[in-house]
Parts: C-alpha cells; structure tokens; sequence
C-alpha cells in the first residue's frame, strides 16, 4: 500500500532583515501540551483528482481562513516520521498570524467515551525567523527550512 500523501506550503516574509516562516500548531488534545516541536507547515492530504499543489492551496485555506493569491513554488517533498509523504510549495506573502479562522474536525474525546468534540485544525499561528522556526518545528518538517533557505540564496 502506497504512502499517504499530503501537501503544504511554507508561506514566508522578509522583515528587518531576515527571512521569517508561518508555521501552525495543530488543534486537539495529542497537541494541547505540546510546543517545541510541535510547530508545523499548514498542510493536508491530497485527495482524489485533485494537484498536490491545489490540495497545497486548499489545506492552507481551510487551516488559516486565508487564500493565498499568489502561484506557489514547488520546494521540497520530504516524507515524515510515521512514514507520510509530503510535497511542500513555498510562497511569499503576508497575513496577520493572530488572526487565522481554522475549519474544525471531529473526534472521540476523551477515549472510548462515545462523545464527539469539535477542535480547530489549526490551533494558532505563528511568524518565526528561521532560528525560532528549527527549534520548534516538527523535527521530520525541517529540511523544509533547508530547503527554502537554499532556494533564497540561490
């Protein structure tokens, strides 16, 4: 059986000099304690018929509340620890990080309780210079950094 495939897109800005990235923390229970490591790219599963890079596009408007008007750039395609691929685009580009409107999705919360729970997809948002970025980025997502850092110098 193949990979599960998704795409995302690592929007970033230049500000005072130097390169900073939008991440997203997911929302729901595995992540509410989590921080360090837990950043990520907005991103989703590719679905039937569809690009990687409209699903790129579709996942960052369900997880931000934003469509992004600008073509992305492919970046990197790297594959995650639990085995996931994920083909990531960059854009340039702005919005205002406190302000994202996240889709929700449902879950059984707590375990075995037969209650369903609404959480954001997308919990919060952040801007990050690449320093902050590595540090709290999800560890098997940083060669994402790499290669956007990569594609600015050349």
């Amino acid at each position: 059986m193949p990979s599960p495939r998704s795409a995302g897109i690592l929007l970033f800005r230049e500000r005072q000099g130097a390169t900073e990235v939008l991440l997203i923390k997911p929302g729901g229970p595995f992540w509410r304690r989590r921080d360090a490591g837990a950043w990520m790219i907005p991103k989703g599963e590719i679905e039937p018929g569809e690009t990687p890079v409209e699903a790129a596009l579709r996942e960052f408007a369900e997880e931000t509340g934003v469509a992004l008007e600008s073509v992305p750039v492919p970046l990197a395609t790297i594959r995650q620890s639990a085995g996931k691929l994920v083909e990531a685009f960059a854009v340039e580009g702005d919005l205002d990080a406190d302000a994202i409107r996240s889709i929700d999705f449902e879950m059984e919360w707590p375990p075995r309780t037969g209650r369903l729970m609404r959480f954001p997809e997308a919990e919060e948002a952040r801007w990050m210079t690449l320093a902050t970025a590595r540090a709290m980025m999800l560890p098997s997502q940083l060669p994402l950094l790499d290669a956007l850092e990569a594609r600015l110098k050349g």
